[in-house]
């Protein structure tokens, strides 16, 4: 099938108003086999279509892929103070534009990039075994702090407590490391996102294996910690020297983990992941999976919780702050009923908004017949939001150019579906993160497959992608 790149304009789709909550997740295998789907969709009259701001209309001006002959990915990206860009994934390659790398297995991989896509410096952080970069910030300081999880103890790393540990760089400038510091216990401890405080400190979350760290000792949150189940949120927060302040965990007897946060009004933070669990801190369950959402005080103690979805799997990705109140909440649903108003496919891009409070105030899907996902939502200049992942969907809206192809949607604050665009070859092709320059220019970070796509020659097994959009 020859590769394509496909650009729509769709109209507005309408919310409804009830109270709801959030979700996401499953197991390791379970969300690996969801990455392979996922994100778009749009329906009504173009007449009701809303005019795109800040001049974007969803154009692909260019793509580009770095790597080498093995694996690669990205997996977050900004826009960078003095214009450009830092995109932080991991990679198993030692050669091509990782000739400098030495062992052939994942570590940290992190890219300066100026805006127009050039190198100006990369840098990979990790030892001999598997370490996998998941997010980047840049900090006040103008140097950047990174997290994902690590299995190593050697190398740029100090210590490994079993399994993956959850593995925290501060960095100066130039990508040079000030400090690392590694949390974790004999299982899998995963990190997916990490904020500045405004004390100087970094606030990071993931999931914890609360099984493997009761065997260890990890006594925290007595007396319900030995009545908790497998995964838990686990939030962080660290003093600016890499010392650890507090962490907390939250979740009931299953599978709960959080894959991304935001800083709070009120000096708090709004967590987002899934929760299978009915029990414990879960107090409003929906289905098999539902988005979670948690808010936390600055000292990390619960102050409200939330679950949001139907009786399927219900996962959320990302969220982000809405400047008007309240939090944007985006993955994906399986669900028909429940919070969810209406289904378009298999899978749908499944957006919720909540008041501050965490009560819901509209939610709405995107999406056509077949699987779609999104795996990050950002507000842009113009106060609207966008919205990247995957499709394997394809009708009048959506043209997809093999298996999965990376999708890109921008939506007002009331959901309406204001542009979307894709862009893939034959194989899976995967948008994991988008951010929006000073300029107004839209970039989108995530994987190219070994068919590669238009104009895209690939490097190797899988290729970092990225987009530029207008």
């Amino acid at each position: 099938m020859s590769s394509r790149i496909k650009n729509t304009a769709c109209p507005g789709i309408g919310g409804r108003r009830p109270a709801g909550l959030l979700q996401y997740g499953f197991a390791s295998l379970l969300i690996a086999g969801m990455l392979v789907a996922l994100l778009s969709a749009c329906s009504r009259d173009a007449g009701d279509l809303p005019a795109p701001g800040a001049g974007q209309t969803g154009e692909i001006q260019w793509a580009k892929t770095f790597g080498g002959s093995g694996a690669e990915t990205a997996r977050s990206i900004i826009a960078t103070r003095d214009g450009g860009l830092a995109i932080l994934g991991f990679s198993e390659s030692t050669d091509g534009d990782l000739s400098d790398k030495a062992t052939a297995v994942n570590d940290y991989w992190l890219l300066k990039l100026d805006a127009a896509g050039n190198r100006e410096w990369t840098r990979t952080y990790g030892g001999s075994k598997d370490d996998r970069g998941q997010a980047v910030v840049e900090l006040s300081d103008g140097g950047y702090a990174i997290t994902g999880y690590a299995m190593s103890d050697d190398g740029d790393g100090s210590n490994n407590e079993g399994f993956h540990d959850n593995w925290v760089l501060r960095l100066d400038a130039a990508g040079e490391i000030l400090w690392e510091r590694s949390f974790g216990f004999s299982g899998h401890d995963h990190s997916y996102d990490l904020l500045e405080t405004d004390d100087g400190g970094l606030f990071f979350i993931g999931f914890l294996d609360l099984t493997a760290a009761r065997a260890d000792g990890y006594a925290e949150k007595n007396p319900y910690a030995t009545r908790h189940g497998v995964g838990e949120f686990w939030c962080t927060k660290l003093s600016a020297d890499g010392s650890l302040q507090w962490r907390y965990y939250f979740g009931g007897t299953d599978n709960d983990r959080a894959h991304a946060a935001v800083a709070a009004p009120d000096g708090g933070f709004v967590m987002a992941g899934f929760s299978e669990s009915d029990d414990f801190d879960i107090s409003q369950p929906n289905g098999s999976y539902d988005f979670w959402v948690v808010k936390v005080n600055r000292q990390g103690e619960l102050q409200w919780e939330t679950n949001l979805g139907g009786t399927g799997i219900d996962i959320a990705s990302d969220i982000a702050a809405d400047p008007r109140g309240g939090y944007l909440v985006a993955g994906q649903s399986f669900s028909t009923d429940g919070d969810i108003s209406a289904n378009r496919g298999e899978s749908d891009v499944w957006v919720v908004r909540l008041d501050p409070a965490g009560n819901m105030l509209w939610e709405q899907s995107y999406g056509g017949p077949a699987f779609d996902a999104a795996e990050s939502i950002a507000l842009t200049s113009d106060g609207n939001f966008l919205i990247s992942g995957t499709t394997r969907s394809s009708n009048a809206n959506l043209q997809n150019a093999g298996e999965n192809d990376v999708l890109l949607l921008k939506i007002d604050g009331a959901g309406r579906l204001l542009w979307q665009t894709t862009y893939g070859g034959p194989g899976i092709d995967l948008g994991f993160d988008a951010v929006e320059a000073a300029d107004g220019s839209i970039y989108v970070a995530g994987e190219l497959s070994p068919d590669g796509s238009p104009g895209l020659a690939p490097l190797g097994e899988t290729d970092l992608l990225l987009l530029k959009i207008r």
